[in-house]
């Protein structure tokens, strides 16, 4: 069972270079420092008590599914042989890679996780007779499940449980003592996240304004006496086209405060032409990252706008949010990759708010 479960560690580990390759080109995530402390239930074949210790790892977040975590670990655990005289302590020392799939990029990130390394447990018991092969070094495997929390975009916390499989070559002829073979330990984790390197948001590129285009009035018929010209109906609200680096940061959805100004405009428009019943907010994105991960992220930049215009004192039903992710591109970029991609992208990150429905109000 135990060689079983070492085999699907192993593949998870190896599977993720593939997915990681396969990983958005262009995506530009922060590295980040997690140092921490441990609990760990120590195998039976150990005979040990639970113990603890404490870790660091470095971690670097690859695409908006994948982030990888290498680092160090140390814990130690009292002996419990029950042999009489015996004394000392079980210690792991690890050195790992952990590749951790994202569940989500938003504050709170559950994630799983699969890793591979090199272990060095040192049993190191006296008083038994005939102990042997107290220390051994070999290699290293896990998975587990475990989750962030970001307070701000420089910290958070991690917490994360893994089942961890190592080998052991100590025993004692002729005792009850033998941990030679595969043993596995529970660790329980948690530890601060500082983040660095987070790429700023891109400079926000003007986006022209429409240019209105006039409607002619139809031609009127003489008359003995000249009526009144009826002006034609003039559409009073515009379709505005916001880009998204004016409005959140990079892969974010949390309006910015420099965004208030250019949307409490929108409002006063909306308030200024009652006529318009609804009013569209959708939302779009570039072509980074999965198109679940995008669809998402376009629905709660559209509803974060929508929130805010109805705080204005807009009746919320006259509007209506919509995701379009990135289905809807206006520039594609071929061949252009890694930061020159998010720049040429940029166009396609964008809100675009423009009326549905109008009443009539005696024109056609």
């Amino acid at each position: 069972m135990k060689r079983n479960i070492l085999n699907i560690a192993v593949a998870a580990s190896l599977g993720f270079v593939a997915c990681a390759a396969y990983a958005e080109e262009a995506f530009e995530g922060a590295w980040y420092a997690v140092p921490g402390v441990s609990y760990m239930s120590t195998d039976n074949d150990l005979k040990a008590n639970d113990g603890g210790g404490a870790f660091i790892k470095l971690g670097k977040e690859l695409s908006p599914s994948w982030d990888i975590q290498g680092g160090i670990g140390y814990n130690q655990a009292n002996q419990s042989t029950g042999i009489a005289g015996a004394s000392g302590h079980y210690k792991q020392t690890t050195v790992g890679l952990d590749a951790l799939y994202m569940l989500s990029r938003d504050k709170f990130r559950p994630f799983l996780l699969a890793g591979l390394g090199v272990a060095h447990n040192n049993v190191d018991y006296s008083g038994i007779i005939g102990l042997q092969d107290k220390s051994h070094t070999s290699w290293l495997a896990g998975v587990g499940v475990g989750a962030q929390y970001l307070f701000t975009d420089s910290f958070g916390i991690q917490a994360d449980v893994r089942q961890q499989w190592s080998r052991s070559s100590a025993r004692a002829v002729g005792t009850s003592f033998d941990s030679d073979g595969v043993v596995g330990n529970t660790l329980v984790s948690i530890g601060g996240i500082f983040r660095f390197g987070a790429p700023a948001p891109m400079p926000v590129v003007a986006t022209p304004e429409p240019v209105a285009v006039p409607v002619v009035a139809p031609a009127v018929v003489a008359a003995p006496e000249p009526l009144p010209v009826v002006e034609a109906c003039k559409p009073n609200f515009e379709t505005i086209t916001i880009s998204a680096e004016k409005l959140f940061g990079f892969d974010k959805y949390k309006l910015q405060d420099e965004a208030k100004p250019v949307l409490d405009e929108v409002a006063a428009k909306l308030i200024a032409h009652p006529e318009f019943e609804l009013v569209i907010v959708a939302g779009h994105t570039d072509r980074i990252g999965s198109e679940d991960y995008n669809l998402k992220l376009s629905e709660r930049r559209a509803n974060a706008v929508k929130a805010y215009i109805v705080t204005k004192g807009i009746d919320s039903s006259r509007l209506k949010a919509v995701g379009k992710g990135k289905s809807e591109p206006v520039v594609e970029c071929k061949g252009v990759k890694g930061k020159a991609a998010i720049e040429c992208l940029q166009p396609n990150r964008r809100v675009v708010i423009y009326a549905q429905e109008q009443h009539k109000s005696g024109c056609d």
